[in-house]
């Protein structure tokens, strides 16, 4: 096999987790989407909302359509972090150390920047 087939598959192969990563979080955001219009509201009293992942996931455990919305934003949010993650394991088969360094200081400086963000 040579480099420019092997580049193909690789590329083929981040583009289908992606494809499927836009699919999965579009579908947990439908049914979110679904829940809110059957149930007639976020599934949270007045103004109230979830603010940090434990309440998150407990919503998305009890199908509350607000936190089954954001479950799939957020999904959606990671998913071209993921992107990232399949470069760095890219460049390691390829040896190019270089941009091993580069693409794990962008995946570390993601990390820190969710890790960080407020909601």
């Amino acid at each position: 096999m040579n480099e420019n087939s092997e580049i193909q598959d690789v590329e083929l192969a981040v583009s289908r987790w992606l494809r499927i990563g836009v699919i999965i979080s579009a579908a947990v955001i439908i049914l979110g989407l679904i829940l809110l219009f059957i149930q007639g509201g976020s599934g949270y009293p007045g103004d109230t909302y979830p603010h940090d992942l434990p309440d998150i996931f407990r919503g998305l455990i009890e199908l509350k359509p607000y936190a089954v919305i954001t479950v799939g934003l957020m999904l959606l949010i990671l998913t071209p972090v993921l992107r990232v993650a399949i470069s760095i394991w890219v460049f390691v088969r390829e040896g190019d150390k270089l941009y091993v360094v580069i693409t794990s200081i962008v995946l570390i400086i993601l990390i820190v920047s969710f890790a960080l963000g407020k909601a």
